[in-house]
């Protein structure tokens, strides 16, 4: 029997459980056998998915502090794209990828998550492990909404997706992926601008003439 590793849960046969690193938030699905079942040829997974989706889904995130600073934007990034591989591996019978996704970068996921954490603490002060609670669900409903919507197209999309984020080889290539996969995100907050010390070394590294050959 396929095992989905998911730090807090597992899926096992009929059985689906999304949990998040921290074990806090979980979307449970159930719609029958995984296995090779897109959301399209499953009635019941359509059924409960959209059920879910149209309960909790709802506007997108915009942290009241004002701005995500360049390590939590990666950070951002990448949960974006693991939680995307999740519902692909429970909607499109994808468990092995999902699998040797999470072995290969486990480091950088767990970083990922402590570092949108982190963003939660210091925008939402009290309210942080709600506000992170908030971005989690709304982020894993509104792909699996996607997933309804696409029907059979989503799951031929995500092949390349998982193949895309397996040749990254730092944090900055797996969000890359995301962003270039155009991975469905929902925290609306801007980045933050540019400190005068890192406009400088943009600035320089922009005037920095070539090596020359």
């Amino acid at each position: 029997m396929t095992r989905l590793r998911v730090k807090g849960g597992i899926v096992q046969g009929h059985r689906a459980v999304l949990s998040g690193f921290a074990g806090r938030e979980t979307l449970a699905h159930r719609f029958g056998r995984l296995g090779g079942m897109t959301p399209s040829k499953s009635p019941l997974a359509r059924s409960f998915l959209a059920g879910v989706a149209a309960a909790m889904l709802l506007p997108s995130i915009a942290s009241a502090a004002g701005c995500v600073q360049p390590a939590e934007k990666i950070a951002f990034d990448i949960r974006a794209l693991q939680s995307q591989l999740m519902v692909a591996a429970l909607s499109c019978g994808q468990q092995d990828d999902y699998n040797a996704f999470v072995r290969k970068y486990q480091n950088e996921v767990a970083t990922a998550f402590r570092n949108v954490a982190g963003h939660f603490r210091r925008t939402a002060g009290s309210q942080h492990q709600r506000e992170l609670d908030q971005y989690i669900t709304q982020l894993a409903n509104g792909q699996s909404q996607m997933s309804i919507a696409r029907g059979s197209f989503f799951c031929r999309e995500q092949a390349p997706l998982f193949q895309a984020a397996m040749t990254a080889t730092s944090p900055a290539e797996l969000a890359q992926v995301s962003v270039s996969r155009q991975v469905h995100q929902v925290l609306t907050t801007p980045e933050c601008p540019a400190t005068p010390a890192r406009q400088t070394r943009q600035a320089s590294n922009q005037q920095r003439p070539a090596a020359s050959r």
